[in-house]
């Protein structure tokens, strides 16, 4: 059964700032997504800067933090997504990072039941944490949780390494914290490369049952079509079958 949003659009949400990401991270992710999800779609890109990305993508500025001046923020501005007002958009929003590769139907993420949905982290399980390559939410819900770190963001980020660990304690509190279905989002370096020492002649492949790859830490997809480990302690063999997904 489809899951009944508030009467509102089906929204595929990125974010670009920086120099980072090129614009063909977010062209590809489009292609990717109008590839692999069924039905209508508004796809928006909270960025600082739109030059290069295709028409098709809505490129709206991301929100401020509204950190006193000097304190830093990157790492901690996904957590605008959750704006009470976010550019007057409403329904329900997937957030996927950039460098993500999506290989098969991503629909079911915006069918399973949930408040709010997230990747259960992989290297320490026994946590709530989730990692944030991949959540949904209803738009302009969980506003307080970005209303907090602003008014306590010293002690947020005293506790906290990172908004993903904030924002999953922030949920897990008040019961809406959920997780994926285990097979659909797969790391990169955890789940497609094989052990050591067979992956020096065995090739990455595609867990069974996976629709997103995650690509977090030093490794992305120019990494992987090259079998690059740039700086990751994994030796990684060319994975030329990327090119296949991550592509326009």
């Amino acid at each position: 059964m489809t899951l009944q949003t508030s009467g509102g659009d089906r929204f595929i949400m990125c974010m670009k700032w920086g120099t980072k990401y090129g614009p063909e991270y977010v062209n590809r992710l489009y292609a990717m997504v109008r590839r692999h999800l069924r039905g209508p779609f508004r796809f928006v890109c909270l960025t600082d800067r739109s030059e290069g990305v295709r028409p098709e993508v809505e490129c709206l500025p991301i929100p401020e933090l509204k950190l006193p001046a000097g304190i830093p923020e990157r790492g901690w501005t996904k957590l605008t997504s959750f704006e009470a007002d976010l550019h007057g958009l409403r329904g329900t929003a997937l957030f996927l990072d950039l460098d993500v590769v999506i290989v098969d139907d991503i629909t079911p993420f915006f069918e399973a039941p949930g408040d709010f949905l997230i990747i259960h982290d992989w290297k320490r399980p026994w946590r709530v944490t989730g990692n944030s390559s991949v959540y949904r939410f209803e738009l302009g819900t969980h506003a307080e949780l970005l209303a907090n770190f602003r008014a306590n963001f010293e002690s947020i980020r005293a506790q906290f390494r990172n908004e993903q660990a904030y924002l999953s304690d922030w949920l897990h509190a008040r019961g809406k914290l959920q997780y994926w279905d285990g097979r659909w989002c797969a790391s990169w370096k955890y789940h497609c490369l094989p052990l050591w020492p067979t992956s020096y002649w065995r090739d990455p492949f595609i867990p069974e049952g996976a629709r997103i790859l995650v690509f977090h830490g030093v490794m992305n997809p120019p990494d992987a079509l090259a079998g690059r480990s740039n700086g990751n302690w994994r030796h990684a063999r060319p994975a030329p079958w990327i090119a296949d997904h991550w592509r326009e």
